[in-house]
């Protein structure tokens, strides 16, 4: 497999994957700038950069190694349940798993179970990538989702036995630009042994773009924990706000922030003490949403200012990393961000799992079979505009009974399909990585 994969890569791999190869082995200098830019920004780990050009911050442990990738903090969060039923079903394997922001890193160090690593991911240069390679020698690389770096891809096909592709999911913009590439996005694709999709249209898209069978068992972040809360920050919170209503927007991007804005005035008119809670999606952008609530009439207080919450502030922003869990918990009412623009959406079954009646706008192509689902039972609704929005919190906060049928329904949602999609990816990865040492 190794040779084979070597001699493809040189002979018939499509001319553009060979231009990315032969530019990317040039760019050796121009990715430490960057480098050094992102650390200078504290977009990177000054103790553990070395890894970002394939340095090991660990030895490599004894016996099979099971490599698993998922680069930002959504996808990290859907390999714990992985990681944690693989190592019940295969007490003897061992576990790397890689991401490459530093809010992965910090969550991987808190929930990774014991004995399984965390390492940052190498920038798609040939010698960073064999470098890692080279050194952790895994038997297996799980890919989750759409993490489709040529370099990373081509290596791990000549450094493993079984490559896989777990959770796959490629968005309708990608599909149409990876359609203009057709060869190159179908060589890639044909590097790995299995591909899994995480629903039935990015299957779709898959297949269409591997001319592959691609199987769809549903999304492994139906499997993820629930989010964390600190205790002491929950108590604190929930002391300050005392009796005032209060709702939460999560993950919100900029042109969603005056569209929340605007449905607290609304709100006000029924609510006048009413609190919105808004977590941005990217919480450097603290100052940035502040700054736009204060020009849009309102008092505004950043939560990483450690200020407390007084009657007078109207809009709490949680410009802090990995708190939306205690967000989810200490409001009953949540609209889930990405979905007012088209960002495709961001994952419902986080709040669905902690109790929330779920709101959502109509761009939600990432999760859509998710929502279709938790929408059919109950568990969530659509609104297309600030006056729906408006309509379904100051409906939502006056029906506890409404409010608590939907967040019954969503976390139901959530938990019938959680077993169901980790019980079957996982088959599926053991049987192919069982028959591969057969082969062997």
């Amino acid at each position: 497999m190794t040779a084979n994969a070597e001699i493809r890569l040189g002979e018939d791999a499509p001319l553009g994957l060979r231009l990315y190869r032969a530019v990317s082995l040039a760019s050796e200098p121009l990715a430490r700038f960057l480098l050094r830019r992102r650390l200078a920004q504290g977009r990177e780990d000054q103790a553990r950069i070395g890894e970002r050009t394939g340095a090991p911050g660990r030895e490599r442990p004894d016996g099979p190694l099971v490599w698993i990738h998922g680069a930002s903090v959504g996808e990290s969060l859907s390999v714990l349940p992985l990681v944690k039923r693989l190592a019940e079903e295969r007490p003897a394997l061992n576990f790397l798993v890689t991401t490459g922001t530093v809010t992965s890193a910090r969550l991987m160090a808190e929930r990774l179970p014991a004995g399984a690593i965390h390492q940052f991911i190498p920038i798609d240069l040939p010698r960073y990538v064999s470098g890692f390679l080279d050194h952790w020698r895994p038997d297996a690389a799980i890919f989750v989702e759409s993490e489709f770096w040529p370099n990373l891809i081509m290596e791990a096909r000549r450094h493993t036995k079984l490559l896989a592709l777990v959770n796959g999911r490629v968005s309708p913009k990608s599909f149409n630009e990876w359609k203009r590439k057709p060869q190159t996005i179908r060589f890639l694709l044909s590097q790995f042994d299995l591909l899994i999709a995480q629903d039935n249209q990015n299957a779709e898209r898959l297949s269409t773009l591997s001319g592959a069978q691609v199987a769809a068992f549903g999304n492994l972040k139906n499997a993820a924990p629930p989010l964390p809360a600190d205790d002491d920050g929950m108590r604190q919170l929930t002391e300050q706000i005392g009796a005032r209503p209060s709702w939460l927007a999560a993950s919100t991007h900029p042109g969603e922030e005056e569209f929340i804005f605007d449905t607290h005035k609304m709100l006000k008119h029924d609510y006048p003490d009413i609190l919105t809670v808004l977590a941005p999606r990217h919480p450097q952008r603290g100052a940035e949403v502040r700054d736009l609530a204060l020009q849009s009439g309102l008092t505004a207080l950043l939560r990483s200012s450690k200020g407390e919450i007084t009657p007078d502030t109207d809009v709490y922003i949680a410009d802090t990393l990995g708190e939306l869990g205690l967000f989810y918990r200490m409001t009953q009412i949540s609209f889930v961000g990405g979905s007012i623009t088209e960002k495709g959406g961001h994952n419902p079954l986080e709040p669905a799992r902690l109790g929330t009646a779920i709101l959502h706008g109509p761009h939600v192509f990432n999760f859509v079979e998710t929502y279709k689902e938790m929408r059919g039972g109950g568990g969530s609704a659509l609104v297309r505009n600030e006056r729906e929005l408006a309509t379904a919190v100051r409906r939502l906060m006056s029906d506890e009974k409404t409010r608590i049928a939907m967040s019954s329904s969503a976390r139901n949602t959530a938990d019938a399909n959680a077993e169901r999609v980790l019980k079957e990816v996982v088959k599926e990865l053991l049987m192919r990585f069982e028959s591969d040492k057969q082969a062997a």
